[in-house]
C-alpha cells in the first residue's frame, strides 16, 4: 500500500450490502497445533457466530509459510503435524464464509497468506488499512504494526519481509527449510517479548489521526498490540483495538468486537 508509515496514501475500500445488521471484529488468534484449546474455541465461535460479516485483521495464524503447505505430500505432512492443523482451520473457515461474509487481512505472522488460502478459506483478502462504508459510517480497519513506529528494529525486518524479492527468494525454499526458519524466528519473537530491556511499542496516535482524518473515517479498529481499549483521538475520532485470544492464559482471553444497527460498538467476550 505505501512505503511510508507516516504519510497516509492509499487504501482499500469496500462498501457493505445493505442488509448488513452485525459485524464481527476480531483479531491476533494466532492458532497453531500446539495451542488446541484456543483453535477449539475459535471453531466454536465459527459455529455460534450469527454476525452478517466477520472481519479477521491479522495473526489468524501464528506463522503461515507459504499457501503451499495446503498441498503438502503425505511425507512432508507426517514430519510436520502442523500442515493438517492449518489445513483444518481452513476447512472451518470454508463451512463459515458458505453462510457468512468472511475477510481477512494479513498480519505480522501471517503476511505470506495468498489466493491459495483464500480459495481454500472461502475468505476475501483485505488490504491494509481498508475503508469500511456502513450504515453511513466510514471506519478504518488495519492490522496496525505498520503504525508502532516506535518499534525500529520490527518496521526494518517488516520492511524486508514485505518486499517481493524477499516473499519469492522465501517462498522458493523447501517447505521443511522454510518451517524450520519460522520456529527460528518465532524463538526470537518470544525471547524478544521476555526482555525487560524491550520497550512496548504502541499505534502511535498521530499517525492513526492522520490516516482517520485522510480517509474521512471516525473509528479505527486495529488488532497487533494485544492491548485491547478504546483511545480518544479528538474531534470525534476514536481508536479500537482488538484483544488477542488465548484461552489457556489466566483470565481467558477470548474477544469479539461487535458493530450492531442499532447498538453500535459492544465487546463480546467468548472466553469465561
Amino acid at each position: 500500500m505505501r512505503s511510508d508509515p507516516e504519510a497516509p496514501a492509499r487504501w482499500g475500500e469496500l462498501n457493505a450490502p445493505a442488509h448488513w445488521r452485525v459485524i464481527d471484529f476480531i483479531s491476533d488468534l494466532h492458532l497453531q497445533a500446539g495451542e488446541p484449546a484456543t483453535a477449539q474455541a475459535f471453531r466454536r465461535y465459527l459455529q455460534d457466530c450469527q454476525a452478517d460479516a466477520l472481519f479477521i485483521l491479522g495473526d489468524l495464524f501464528e506463522v503461515w509459510i507459504g499457501d503451499d503447505l495446503l498441498d503438502a505430500a503425505p511425507a512432508e505432512r507426517a514430519t510436520e503435524p502442523e500442515y493438517d492443523f492449518l489445513a483444518g482451520i481452513c476447512a472451518d473457515l470454508r463451512a463459515f464464509s458458505a453462510r457468512r461474509a468472511l475477510y481477512v487481512m494479513h498480519g505480522n505472522r501471517d503476511f505470506l497468506l495468498g489466493a491459495r488460502f483464500a480459495a481454500a478459506s472461502g475468505a476475501t483478502l483485505l488490504d491494509d488499512p481498508t475503508l469500511l462504508r456502513w450504515n453511513n459510517q466510514r471506519v478504518l480497519l488495519s492490522h496496525g504494526d505498520a503504525w508502532c513506529l516506535g518499534d525500529r528494529d520490527y518496521l526494518e525486518f517488516r520492511a524486508q519481509v514485505r518486499s517481493p524479492g524477499w516473499q519469492t527468494a522465501f517462498l522458493q525454499r523447501p517447505l521443511a527449510e522454510r518451517a524450520a526458519l519460522a520456529r527460528g524466528l518465532r524463538a526470537q519473537s518470544e525471547a524478544r517479548k521476555q526482555d525487560p530491556s524491550q520497550d512496548w511499542a504502541d499505534v502511535d496516535p498521530a499517525t492513526a489521526s492522520d490516516w482517520l482524518q485522510a480517509s474521512g473515517a471516525a473509528t479505527l479498529v486495529h488488532g497487533h498490540t494485544h492491548q485491547p481499549a478504546r483511545h480518544e483521538l479528538g474531534d470525534g475520532r476514536q481508536r479500537l483495538v482488538l484483544s488477542d485470544w488465548d484461552v489457556e492464559a489466566s483470565p481467558a482471553r477470548a474477544e469479539a468486537l461487535r458493530l450492531e444497527a442499532p447498538g453500535g460498538w459492544q465487546r463480546i467476550a467468548l472466553a469465561a
